[in-house]
């Protein structure tokens, strides 16, 4: 049996057609022999069907005497950290993040929070899991709750990466969009609280929610933005801050309501940790680099380019030694967060910037006159192949440089861009950036070249 729910990096796929309870089970019983794990750590995100995928998962591990640690409705970054809190052989979180509601997945990691390798891990995981060879269940297996240990340690960890004494009072407006984040959230907000943060929070679609009655969570969509952006400024706040699904992704709005670009978000971030730790090394995506490698190069870091992707990040964060890495999707990893990535740290970090330097509208806006950029536009090509294979040949001939990194991309002089298939979506993904040039005549040019555009 082929199993279609594993993708390059992670599982995801459709319930009842790439994934259902039986594969959950067959994947939790691969992934402990693969890693020949002992003991692993297992949470799950809110989606309905994430409870019976999990309860399967642990089923299998036990079945292959491992201990399984649950983390219960959790994020995945609190898997990540716990993975290493507790010196676990492995973790994985059942997630889908901000696929459709008949979507589901895992996310995994082996010792060390490190990511599994495309090539071995996850393929040793698959055949074993397609073979369904295990036999009778092993001896010795065990589960047992650590929610409460987990989440308190996470919570201390969380704190160190800001400065309590710098933070001034700030209105924060924040939304879970009804997936996990609430509760991790509330933690971290309590222990603010406890150490007189002067933080006050407005929390819009908070309850963890399956049916996500406001709409899938993503707000790196321009349609779900809106909410967030209105309760913005009609509180009055100084900030905004949206998660995703499983809220390893966070997403930032000024005072003004407006949307901040992941990119400019990176940067921010990156001159904040190369202030920290002066010469650091930052790790960006290939998709939108040059405000990031400015900030880099004005900051005295050294900028190192490595493959869009969760796994691929991580892997050039530790081979690197990196302090940050950034991803304009709103990933965000840090060396001292297990060299993964977190949602809830950015906005710490973000709020102890503004504290000092002031509103992120104003931070942000001297970076987008520099460094315009068009945000990721989504094209539904009929053969995506072709299509980019037009783009290629239109632009190519006159590129001043090429790079295969990640998708193909061309730097035109003074603009460029970045189109790659998406690891996880039917769908060619545009990024386009400039350096103080209107990116309009361009952007139409690609589109129509592409065509199946919004």
């Amino acid at each position: 049996m082929s199993l279609t729910c594993f993708k390059t990096y992670d599982i995801r796929g459709r319930l009842g057609v790439d994934l259902d309870e039986g594969i959950a089970f067959r994947i939790g019983r691969g992934f402990a022999r693969a890693l020949g794990a002992r003991r692993v750590v297992l949470g799950r995100d809110i989606r309905a069907s994430s409870e019976a995928l999990a309860a399967e998962v642990a089923r299998a591990l036990v079945a292959e005497g491992c201990e399984v640690l649950d983390l219960g409705l959790s994020g995945t970054e609190e898997m990540y950290f716990a993975t290493t809190h507790f010196s676990a052989d492995g973790g994985i979180c059942v997630t889908a993040s901000h696929n459709p509601m008949d979507y589901n997945g895992m996310k995994m990691v082996r010792a060390g929070s490190a990511p599994l390798d495309a090539a071995t891990g996850l393929a040793s995981i698959r055949a074993l899991a397609e073979a369904d060879e295990f036999g009778p269940a092993l001896p010795g297996g065990s589960q047992r709750d650590v929610a409460t240990e987990a989440r308190a340690a996470y919570v201390a960890q969380v704190l160190t990466f800001t400065d309590l004494t710098a933070l001034r009072p700030l209105k924060i407006v924040v939304n879970a969009g009804n997936g996990a984040a609430g509760p991790t959230f509330d933690a971290i907000a309590s222990a603010l609280a406890a150490r007189g943060a002067p933080l006050e929070f407005i929390r819009m679609h908070h309850e963890p929610d399956g049916r996500f009655p406001n709409g899938i969570p993503n707000p790196l969509l321009v349609e779900n933005r809106p909410p967030t952006a209105e309760r913005v400024r009609a509180e009055g706040a100084d900030m905004g801050v949206a998660w995703d699904g499983d809220f390893d992704r966070c997403f930032f709005f000024d005072h003004n309501g407006d949307f901040v670009d992941g990119e400019y978000i990176v940067g921010l971030l990156a001159k904040v940790f190369l202030t920290r730790e002066p010469g650091g090394c930052i790790i960006h995506d290939p998709r939108v680099i040059w405000n990031t490698r400015d900030v880099v190069a004005q900051a005295g870091g050294q900028a190192v380019q490595a493959r869009t992707g969760h796994a691929f990040i991580k892997q050039a964060m530790r081979d690197q030694g990196a302090v940050y890495g950034g991803e304009m999707s709103a990933h965000h990893y840090f060396r001292d967060f297990v060299h993964c990535d977190s949602g809830m740290i950015p906005w710490l970090v973000m709020a102890e910037l503004i504290s000092r330097e002031g509103p992120l509208a104003a931070l942000a806006a001297t970076r987008r006159a520099a460094f315009p950029s068009s945000g990721e536009i989504n094209f539904h090509p009929a053969d995506p192949p072709a299509a980019m294979a037009r783009v290629r040949a239109r632009f190519e001939p006159l590129a001043h440089a090429v790079d295969e990194t990640d998708g193909i991309s061309l730097d035109m002089g003074d603009w460029r861009f970045n189109l790659r298939a998406s690891n996880t979506e039917p769908v060619v993904r545009l990024n386009m950036e400039s350096k103080g040039r209107a990116l309009d005549p361009f952007i139409a040019e690609v589109k129509a070249l592409v065509g199946g555009g919004p």
